[in-house]
């Protein structure tokens, strides 16, 4: 992989993360476009150096709110930014049971594109129907809306059905409002993804044909276009303009359908 590539696969990976529409699914079919062939354990060091820049400039866009639940988790008494905490655990149970047990056919389905073809035809509907719902203005995400949110963040898994926008349809579909919504999906992922990097170099699974330059290159790109996607994904939240990301998934979901049976 040149440094033009990981540069692209970065910008992929940075935009893709926070827009509704797979960022797994998308850096397979521009792996495929640019010939790179990445995909999860082979490259695993590059796949995981583009999500830390993701989780970094989530806590940057983000750093008033984590730092605002950091302080409040150390309080002495129960408060509502330690309920905040404790819904996020909860809505990482689903995910981590996911990872622990089926993990294996997960990886395999990355080497499918038929699977991101169907997967963003699925987020397409999911996109869709939140857009349609009758909204409602539930103050706060309760503990269940959390669990339901993490399950939708579980099927996510799949390369191709987007995690955020599956989880911010969801949050949408149980009545939530669109920036609690939002903040949550966004805050929601890092857990899960910090602790599956900490077990990958526990493991000692760290590898890859990626060199220096073009590692750092990709890092920096995902982290400049995931500031810019995660503010600009928040102001759409909130406007409440999802289906245009559904008419996109369908159309790429469709045409990746298509050049599976046509290859």
């Amino acid at each position: 992989m040149d440094t033009i590539q990981a540069i692209i696969l970065g910008i992929v990976q940075g935009l893709t993360e926070f827009l509704p529409v797979s960022s797994s699914g998308h850096l397979q079919l521009a792996s495929a476009l640019l010939g790179t062939d990445l995909n999860p354990e082979s490259d695993l060091t590059f796949s995981l150096t583009l999500h830390a820049a993701t989780v970094l400039s989530t806590i940057v866009v983000l750093y008033r709110e984590i730092w605002r639940l950091l302080c409040g988790l150390f309080s002495r008494t129960y408060n509502e930014e330690q309920a905040y905490v404790v819904k996020i655990i909860v809505s990482m149970i689903p995910i981590a049971i996911v990872g622990f047990f089926f993990m294996d056919v997960i990886e395999a389905a990355f080497s499918s594109i038929l699977v991101v073809g169907i997967m963003l035809l699925v987020t397409s509907l999911l996109l869709t129907f939140a857009y349609y719902a009758k909204p409602r203005t539930k103050e706060n995400i309760s503990y269940r809306d959390a669990f339901i949110m993490g399950v939708a963040q579980a099927f996510a898994a799949l390369p191709g059905l987007s995690r955020s926008g599956t989880t911010i349809a969801t949050g949408l579909l149980l009545g939530n409002r669109r920036e609690s919504v939002a903040q949550f999906s966004f805050l929601m992922v890092l857990p899960p993804i910090i602790g599956n990097a900490i077990l990958d170099a526990a493991k000692g699974e760290f590898g890859g044909g990626v060199e220096t330059i073009p590692m750092l290159a990709g890092f920096a790109a995902a982290f400049v276009t995931g500031c810019l996607a995660c503010k600009f994904m928040i102001e759409i939240v909130k406007r409440g303009k999802l289906i245009w990301f559904a008419a996109y998934c369908a159309v790429v979901g469709i045409v990746a359908t298509a050049c599976h049976f046509i290859a």
